[in-house]
Parts: structure tokens; sequence; C-alpha cells
């Protein structure tokens, strides 16, 4: 203290400092101890107003005469050595009436610049009145506290003295024993001689010297009730209570009889364990996480596939594993899910350690798991490989594209057949066999436009859908397509327009996903004649289109799959409605690759709004 203050604190600070305590301190100076500085805290601790700061300490207090502070104080100066009191009394005259305190506090000498004359001392105080008073009151109505023990639903003893006595002990402790009411007034050790070799003996006596309070959580026991020896688990804790003097006299038991809830986590932990032992056997890679998303889990497979050593944390994980081409989108996907706490289904592509730079296919999954309040608490994810069926995928397209590409050719001979056939048959007005050939034709055209959405999709699978982009009038295009989709349907199609003008893009891809949201919309609503169109510029100089029709609507939860390839409503309406499922899917291709979005809003049983926007200008994104 001394030498802190000489090379860091003046006087003047140190007087600042103590006003700033967060505890009772002060400054006296002087033989006759002049009170220097007192901050609030001591000033409350004595009684007293600010007035007495200036004056000697035993005029300010003179309930101090015949105490033994002062000479205590003057011991400190004349000696140089602190001196710490606990819990000592004190008697105080604090708003008139005198009051028996006791104090924890220190006198700690102050030295002049050079350290060659102690001036003063410094003065730390605790009030610890109620604490004193609360265990002397503990010990006067002991009685009162055997009874409460008594009456507790707790196990709950008493032991006194080193020896551990058993002074009370209430029914619940004795059952939890498997004793009776003879074991009180004996020796723990005696009373329970199957403690002999378990720690709580030792513990219990070592207390009495460190006068803390031990506790211990789900802890095992080995107790003899009816003559077996059992192994129970607690939740306890010895409480040392201290006399006046500060030695413990006695030490208080607490204790919960926790055995089923340790064998009920015991059976979980086995259950995991054993579920554990399952998703090793899988022949796919399951994984856990926390409610944040930190992987916590990886089965047998993740690590045989991988070649990876303990858990990686998922950016980690992600980098080392997957192709550079998905990182960006599987991130994405995840966070948005998380995000959402909704499921996700992405396919990407995980290096295989044991073949360099060779990648295979896999179909990563993944769900929340829910409380009752709707908030996340685990993650549960799989990654299936799906390697062999993507090569079959890709089988398929291509075996599509060259079959697409072969009945193209008879297609179109087909057709020019037809429409010879119907014109010759007007010429020698023969009308009904004309009309058969003019449905043959409209069969044609049909089947000819399943074969160019075939050859759409094998084009967008290998990536070799481009676009012819130019300038070109939107708003004749519109006018356009509704002209040719109005000869074709009984629906009244109605157009709300802005005037666009001029946009950039592929004019006919961009006709073929109209020609495609206006034939869905007058499908899918048998029950109505009406179709709206609405045409206009956004804040963002984009471009929307918009189709809103009145039939069947869409189930909130097919929202996000009609954009999917071969995606076709399902269940009783299949037959209602034919196709493959891909202009949906082609259409929204085409709209990605213009730069646009594309989007649906829907109510099921009151009908849709299939929307899609595009920038005005080339974009070069």
């Amino acid at each position: 203290m001394k030498n802190f203050i000489k090379t860091n604190i003046s006087q003047d600070s140190l007087a600042l400092l103590l006003v700033h305590a967060p505890i009772a301190m002060s400054m006296l100076i002087g033989d006759d101890f002049v009170i220097k500085v007192a901050n609030p805290q001591m000033l409350q601790l004595w009684g007293k107003p600010p007035q007495i700061i200036g004056t000697k300490l035993i005029d300010a207090l003179p309930e101090l005469e015949g105490q033994p502070f002062m000479e205590i104080l003057s011991n400190v100066k004349t000696t140089g050595k602190p001196y710490k009191g606990y819990k000592e009394k004190c008697y105080l005259v604090r708003n008139g009436i005198t009051e028996k305190c006791f104090f924890d506090f220190i006198y700690a000498p102050i030295y002049n610049d050079d350290e060659s004359e102690i001036i003063g001392i410094s003065v730390v105080a605790t009030e610890v009145t109620e604490q004193v008073l609360a265990e002397i009151k503990l010990a006067e109505t002991e009685y009162k506290f055997e009874n409460l023990i008594k009456e507790s639903d707790y196990s709950i003893a008493l032991y006194k003295g080193e020896d551990l006595i058993i002074d009370m002990a209430n029914d619940t402790m004795l059952h939890t024993w498997g004793k009776d009411k003879s074991v009180i007034g004996k020796k723990l050790a005696e009373a329970l001689p199957e403690l002999d070799g378990q720690p709580f003996i030792n513990i219990l006596k070592d207390i009495f010297k460190t006068k803390k309070t031990y506790a211990a959580k789900e802890d095992k026991v080995l107790l003899e009730v009816d003559g077996i020896l059992k192994t129970l688990y607690f939740n306890f804790s010895y409480k040392p209570l201290i006399n006046p003097n500060g030695e413990v006299y006695a030490i208080l038991n607490f204790a919960t009889n926790v055995t089923d809830l340790v064998l009920a986590k015991k059976e979980i932990e086995e259950k995991e364990e054993k579920y554990r032992n399952l998703a090793d056997s899988l022949p796919i890679i399951v994984w856990t996480a926390d409610k944040d998303g930190n992987i916590d889990y990886y089965n047998k497979k993740w690590y045989e596939y991988t070649g990876f050593e303990g858990i990686d944390n998922r950016e980690a994980a992600t980098h080392k594993i997957l192709h550079p081409d998905d990182i960006s989108r599987a991130m994405q996907t995840w966070n948005n899910s998380q995000k959402n706490k909704s499921p996700y289904e992405i396919e990407y592509q995980f290096r295989d350690y044991k073949s360099e730079d060779a990648y295979r296919w896999f179909l990563g999954r993944a769900i929340p798991i829910k409380d009752t309040n709707e908030d996340v608490i685990q993650w549960i994810g799989t990654c299936t490989d799906i390697n062999e069926f993507k090569q079959f995928q890709q089988q398929k397209d291509n075996f599509l594209g060259i079959a697409s590409h072969e009945l193209k050719t008879p297609l179109t001979s087909l057709k020019l057949y037809s429409q010879y056939l119907e014109k010759n048959l007007r010429k020698q007005d023969d009308n009904n066999n004309a009309d058969v050939a003019k449905k043959m034709d409209d069969q044609i055209n049909k089947l000819t436009a399943l074969v160019n959405d075939l050859l759409d999709v094998t084009k967008i699978q290998n990536g070799k859908i481009l676009l012819n982009k130019s300038d070109f009038n939107f708003d004749e295009l519109v006018n356009e397509i509704i002209t040719e989709q109005q000869m074709s349907t009984s629906h009244r199609i109605y157009l709300e327009a802005e005037n666009i003008g001029n946009i950039y893009g592929d004019r006919h891809r961009i006709s073929q996903v109209m020609s495609n949201l206006i034939s869905n919309a007058i499908k899918y609503s048998p029950s109505s004649d009406k179709i709206q169109i609405t045409t206009k510029l956004t804040e963002e100089g984009c471009v929307l289109f918009s189709v809103r029709d009145y039939g069947i609507g869409i189930p909130e939860d097919k929202k996000d799959k009609v954009f999917e390839q071969y995606y076709r409503v399902s269940g009783s309406k299949e037959h209602t409605f034919p196709g493959l499922g891909l202009g949906l899917y082609i259409s929204s291709e085409i709209i990605q690759r213009s730069g646009g979005r594309i989007f649906v809003n829907s109510v099921e049983g009151k009908g849709s709004d299939f929307c899609f926007e595009i920038p005005k200008a080339d974009n070069p994104h």
C-alpha cells in the first residue's frame, strides 16, 4: 500500500479515489486522527453528516470512547502494521440511537512522500451486522431449525463436530439411508459403515478446515438399504454452519435422490449410442447440428468417403469437399434454410479423396427439429450418393435429345402432308374430310411442341441453350402473342398494359415464355372464362409480365416445385391436365438466362398469378 501510494498516487489523488470508491473508505490524518476524507459510504456506515469531515475522529464519533478502536488506530500508526478486523462488535450512535453493529475492516498506515513517517491511517470497512445477527439468531433458534428439518420433503441431516455426530436426520434422510432413528447420536461412519472407501467422510471433515460449501450433482453413492448394497445417485450439498467465533461447528446436508433421473438419462444415452450405431451402418452420410447449425456429429460413412478426421465447421468442410462451382449455391441454400427455419434439398458434387480431381454427385437434405414454440433445437441431414442416377439422367437426356432431333424430320414431313391433304380436300369441297385433316394437323402441332420442349430441356441440361438478343418492341410482342392465343381458346384474354417500348432480349424465347404462361393459365382454369394479363415497368427498371387466371390454384407446399423439371399436377387431377411438365421449367431457365426472375402467387381453389421480370436494357450479369 505504502509503496503504491509513494510511486503512483498523491495524497490528493488518493483522497479523490476514496471519495468515489464503491465501498466505505476514509483517511484519518495525524496523531489526533483528523477525518480528512470520508466517502458517502463511510458517512452512511457511521450515521454521520458530511460536516464531520475535518474534525477529530473521537469528536465526530464520541461513542468510540471506551471501545478498542482508538487504541488499535494508535498501535497501527506507531508500528506501521495493518490491522484486520473480522466481525468485530462496535457501538455507534446513528440517527440518535445507539446501535450494536459488527464490521469487517482494515486499518492501514499512510506514509509521507519520502516514506520516512506515518502521517495517518486509511480505513476500509464493511458492515456485517445482519450476517452476524443472523448467525446468532440461528444458534438461538436451533430447535426451530430442527423442526423445519423434520418436516421438510428434502433429505436433510445435521452433523456436529469433526467426529460428524448425526445430530439430526429427518425421516426422508433416514429412508434414503435405509436406516431408523437409532442412528441419530452416532458417528456418521459408524451409522453408515458402507461409506468406508467412499469419499464422503473425507469431504465432510475437510469442510471444517476450508469452511466452504461442497455440492455435487448426480453423484454415485453405495448405500445398504434393506440389507442390500445399492447404487444410488444424489444431488447434494454440505453447507458449513459457522458460530460467532468464525468456527465451523456443524455441517448441514441437503440431498435429493435422482437415481431414477440418472438411470433414465443413461437409458437415453444407450439409445443414442444404438441410433448412432444404426446411422453408422447406413449406406448414406448422416450428420446432425445444433440449433445454430454447428455440426456436432457425422456418421461413419462421412469419414469413409471424405477421409476427414474430427469434425470441421460447416464452412471449412464445404470448401474442402464441394466442387468449386457448387460452393456458393450450397452456402446460399443453407443460409436461406437457416433463416426461414425450413428444410432444404440440393444436388452437389463431392470430391472423392481416393481419386484425385474426381467428383461424385450427392443429394443433400436437411430438416430442422423444432420445439413447441417453433424454435429450432437441432438439424438432421443426409447426403445420398446419386452419381449413378445422374449418369443415367445424362444418358436419358442424351437419348431424348437424339430421339427428339430424329423425330423433327418426319414430323415436319407429316405436317406438310396434312396441310397438303387439307388444301386439296377443300378444293374438292370435301369439307368433312378436310376438317379431319385439319385436326390431324393440330395434333401434329401439339406433338411438335412436345418434341421442341424435349429438345430445349436437353439443350438446357447440356448448357447449349443460347439466347439471340436484339432490340425489339415488347408491346408489339405481347399483342401478337395474345392474338395467337385468343384464336385457339374460348377464354377471354384481357390486357392491362403500360407503354414499355423497346427492350433488349431474345424475342423468340421470351415469346415462348409468354405463350407457355398464357396456355397454362387457360389449361388450369377450365371452370373460368377470364385471363388477365398485365405489363408494367418496375421501379428498378425491369419489365414485369403477369398472367392471372381464376382456376384451380396451387397448394402452398407445391408452389416451389412448379418450376422443376417434369413436375405436373398430381393426385386425382393428373389425367385432367396433360403434358410433360417441362414448360415452366424451360420458361424458368430462359428467364434466368435473360437476367430476370420468374415467380408465382397462388391460392388453392382461387387461381394463380404467374409473373416474370426481365431487365429492359442489356444486363451484363
